[in-house]
C-alpha cells in the first residue's frame, strides 16, 4: 500500500533516507526503510510500541548511527554533519527530560545557555512563556507540574532556538483529551510559520492530523502516504454489522477466510473483508441467517485503524 505522502506543492524535501536500517546485535530495530518528508509539513509515524518509531527518531537527529543506509536532513549527512544539523532541530522525547527540581524560567534559562542564544534572551523567554500558557507557572518547580503542564514547558524548550526541524517522540502519551488538542494547535501554528514536525504516535486520531505519514511495523514502512488517500486505497472492503452482539456471529465471521479483522463496536460488529471478496456481503447475509442471526449489514467507509490493521497483519508484512 502506498500512496503519495506530499501535498503536490512542490516543497522541498526536508528529510531523505535511503535503505535507513539500525540493528542492536542480532535485533533489527528499524530495516531498510526509505523515506521523503517535504518542508514545513507535519508527517507522522504510526506504531505500537517497539516498531521502531523512536529509533528511526534518534537517527535522525544524529542520537544513534545507522547500521546500514544513509539520511539527510536539509541536506546534511545525519552521520557525517550530525552537530551542524543538532543545532537546527529541537528534540522532545517521550519521557519528561528537562529539570524537575528547576523552575520554569529556570529551565528556559538553562535551555537558552546550551544554545548560546544571543541578544535579548529574555525577551525570548517571555516570549515563549505567553506561546505556551506558562505565565502562572514560572516560578514552579517542573517536578511538582501536571503533564499536560510539563508538556507545555518541554515544547517551549525544543522549540526555544526557533528550529527548523522538530522531532517530537510520542509527545501526548501521558496528557489528557484536551491537552493533547491544544499540543496539535500549536503544532500546526508552528508548521505554518515553517518549521517542519515529525512526530511519532499510537492515537490514530492524532496520526489522522498529520499531513503525511508513514505506518511502521516491526522496523518496517508497510504504508505510506496522506491519511485520507492511505483511507480511500485500503486494501479490504469494511462492513458493520448491527445486531449480533451476545451472539456467536464475531467468531463464525472471523473464520472465514478472506475476514482480515473484526471488531466489536458496542453493538456493532465492524468487519475487514478482502478487496477481491466482491460477494463479501452477500456471504456475510448468508452465514448469519444459517445460524439464525437478525442483523443489519452496511458497507462502510474504512478509518485509519482498518488502514493500519489491515497494513500491519503478518501475511502482509510477509509479503
Amino acid at each position: 500500500m502506498n500512496a503519495t505522502a506530499g501535498s503536490g506543492t512542490g516543497t522541498e524535501t526536508a528529510i531523505s533516507a535511503r535503505q535507513l536500517t539500525r540493528k542492536f546485535g542480532d535485533k533489527i530495530a528499524v530495516d531498510h526503510i526509505d523515506l521523503d518528508i517535504p518542508q514545513g509539513r507535519i508527517y507522522g509515524f504510526l506504531g505500537p510500541n517497539g516498531s521502531g518509531k523512536s529509533t528511526t527518531l534518534r537517527m535522525l537527529c544524529g542520537m544513534l548511527l545507522p547500521t546500514e543506509g544513509h539520511a539527510e536532513v536539509f541536506g546534511l549527512s545525519v552521520v557525517k554533519d550530525a552537530e551542524a544539523i543538532r543545532r537546527r532541530l529541537g528534540y522532545m522525547p517521550q519521557k519528561f527530560s528537562l529539570w524537575e527540581d528547576l523552575t520554569t524560567d529556570e529551565n528556559l534559562e538553562f535551555i537558552a545557555d546550551l544554545h548560546g542564544l544571543e541578544g535579548d534572551v529574555q525577551a525570548r523567554i517571555a516570549s515563549a512563556r505567553a506561546t505556551y500558557n506558562l505565565e502562572k507557572l514560572r516560578k514552579q518547580r517542573a517536578g511538582t507540574m501536571s503533564g499536560g503542564q510539563k508538556q507545555r514547558l518541554a515544547l517551549a524548550a525544543a522549540t526555544l532556538h526557533e528550529p527548523e526541524l522538530l522531532l517530537l517522540d510520542e509527545p501526548t502519551s501521558a496528557v489528557d483529551p484536551q491537552s493533547r488538542r491544544d499540543f496539535w494547535e500549536k503544532l500546526f501554528e508552528l508548521a505554518e510559520a515553517g518549521a517542519t514536525i515529525l512526530v511519532s504516535t499510537h492515537y490514530m486520531d492524532e496520526a489522522e492530523r498529520c499531513h503525511g505519514l508513514a505506518i511502521i511495523a516491526e522496523g518496517r514502512v508497510v504504508a505510506e502516504g496522506t491519511p485520507r488517500a492511505l483511507m480511500a486505497g485500503v486494501e479490504a472492503h469494511v462492513y458493520e454489522i448491527e445486531g449480533a452482539d451476545g451472539s456467536e456471529a464475531p467468531r463464525l465471521v472471523r473464520e472465514l477466510p478472506w475476514v482480515r479483522g473484526v471488531t466489536q463496536l458496542g453493538i456493532r460488529l465492524r468487519v475487514l473483508a478482502d478487496r477481491n471478496m466482491s460477494d463479501a456481503e452477500a456471504q456475510l447475509r448468508a452465514l448469519l441467517k444459517q445460524h439464525g442471526i437478525d442483523a443489519r449489514i452496511e458497507r462502510t467507509d474504512a478509518s485509519l485503524e482498518d488502514v493500519f490493521v489491515v497494513a500491519t497483519r503478518p501475511e502482509k508484512r510477509g509479503g
